[in-house]
């Protein structure tokens, strides 16, 4: 295991910007080359879902060095004064990193440091990027994957022992996202949204950590007996995505304890005023599938997420 630092820069005040990463690889080296996994968390400073599972990672890994033959890269806190700050954002410049990729080494500061990140972790076969949802909503293990790169990507998405697998259309927006970015490079990269902001779910942390172990196992970066048993995910391939969204403003209290299997017109939550009492509408499921994002901040307005659900639209059947 070896710790270094792949970007620093000189702050006000006497303070220092570092980017570090952790390396594990095998205590002797072989003729071949290596197969390569980085591992990212914290480009958004409010996502600190992904610094558990990389811990729960380095200390697997660190327990079984002996079964390590490949490269694994850990990037735990890529924005760094986020997190410190509690801020989603990169402090100071209000930009999210996640859409300032590929950078540069001349760009202004968060241009520079994603320029880092992404030319550290060129020539990896394979990453990963760990997200949380916001403090609005709460996401099960999922992972979201640019249909353009979906061929290359989705046999290693379903290895990773997630919940669902959401393939999209491509939109602009995302060639200046870190996923993007890498496969564009030839790196085999994946988005995993879990958990909720600002938050820790250890039963989602174990989830995934069994899942990536899944997948280095089967490309061959770790060497093992042990059977990671993984669950198969849903996939937006044979199915829709369905929105609800708030009707009125109000308070949302839930009906569903977690995201879940439901069926069509089964309640989800109410839409209440607590200064009269009132209910100002029942919310239903418009389909059957999977719940596989939930409001979690009560509070809400007219046009406001409720929650996604992935299905079959019985109307159409």
């Amino acid at each position: 295991m070896k710790t270094s630092e792949i970007f620093s820069s000189d702050l006000p005040v006497g303070e220092k910007l570092s980017i570090r990463r952790t390396r594990f690889e095998p205590a002797s080296k072989r003729a071949k080359k290596l197969k390569r996994i980085s591992i990212v968390s914290g480009i958004h400073g409010d996502e600190l879902e992904g610094q558990l599972v990389i811990y729960l990672l380095a200390d697997w890994l660190n327990k079984n060095s002996e079964k390590i033959i490949g490269i694994v890269d850990i990037y735990p806190s890529v924005n760094s004064l986020g997190v410190d700050t509690i801020t989603r954002g990169f402090p100071l410049y209000e930009v999210d990193l996640n859409r300032t990729f590929p950078g540069s080494p001349n760009e202004f500061l968060p241009g520079q440091v994603v320029y880092a990140l992404s030319q550290d972790i060129k020539g990896s076969d394979v990453a990963i990027d760990i997200h949380s949802s916001n403090i609005f909503l709460r996401e099960i293990p999922q992972i979201r994957i640019n249909k353009e790169f979906s061929k290359s990507t989705l046999p290693l998405a379903k290895q990773l022992n997630c919940d669902f697998i959401w393939i999209h259309d491509a939109v602009t927006v995302l060639e200046s996202t870190f996923s993007h970015t890498l496969n564009s490079m030839g790196t085999k990269t994946l988005v995993v949204e879990m958990g909720v902001g600002m938050r820790l779910t250890k039963e989602y942390g174990h989830q995934l950590l069994l899942g990536i172990l899944n997948l280095m196992k089967k490309e061959a970066i770790i060497e093992c007996k042990d059977d990671f048993i993984t669950r198969e995910a849903f996939s937006s391939e044979v199915g829709e995505v369905f929105y609800l969204n708030a009707p009125k403003s109000g308070l949302f209290v839930p009906s569903l304890d977690h995201c879940a299997i439901i069926q069509k017109d089964q309640k989800i939550g109410d839409i209440v005023d607590p200064l009269t009492g009132t209910i100002y509408c029942e919310l239903k499921s418009p389909a059957e599938g999977i719940l596989f994002t939930l409001r979690e901040y009560p509070v809400v307005y007219e046009g406001s997420l409720i929650a996604r659900i992935f299905g079959e639209n019985s109307e159409k059947n």
